[in-house]
């Protein structure tokens, strides 16, 4: 638990730090090609979830993430985790979720900052929270498949 605790600190904080940097650095709206045509930073301010689904719903949003860390750490708590993988996982999830969490309680919204357009196509604004998340979501994925494989 202690390593889980450890990284998940360490994810909390990168998470806010590159938001406190891009608050101190841009103003709301404003954007700076890193490599034109394809990737940007623009800061925005979220006040819903993934891709802006639950705009304004930001009481609901906040109780939801609370559940769902507490479950994790529950979960953590109750089941003997020795794979580093889940335990990276689910740091990572927690870190990321924690990072969310803490804006939409102390800003009422999210800071989004990492602006991709692919192909003319500008994929929704997002955050290093949310690359997190996803991470992790996809290595506890992978966690699974390789323990199903090995059940074969």
């Amino acid at each position: 638990m202690k390593f889980t605790l450890f990284l998940t600190t360490i994810i909390f904080l990168i998470d806010q730090i590159s938001k406190v940097l891009i608050i101190k650095s841009f103003r709301v709206r404003a954007s700076l090609p890193i490599i034109k045509d394809f990737f940007y930073l623009t800061y925005t301010h979220n006040t819903g979830a993934a891709f802006s689904i639950l705009t304004g719903r930001r009481l609901f949003l906040i109780i939801t993430t609370f559940i769902v860390i507490m479950f994790i750490i529950y979960y953590l708590m109750k089941n003997k985790i020795t794979s580093k993988l889940e335990l990276v996982s689910f740091s990572l999830i927690i870190g990321g979720s924690l990072g969310n969490l803490f804006d939409r309680i102390i800003r009422g919204y999210v800071v989004d900052f990492l602006d991709f357009r692919i192909f003319s196509y500008n994929f929704p604004i997002f955050n290093l929270a949310d690359t997190f998340i996803v991470i992790g979501v996809l290595l506890l994925i992978i966690n699974m498949a390789r323990k199903e494989n090995k059940k074969c």
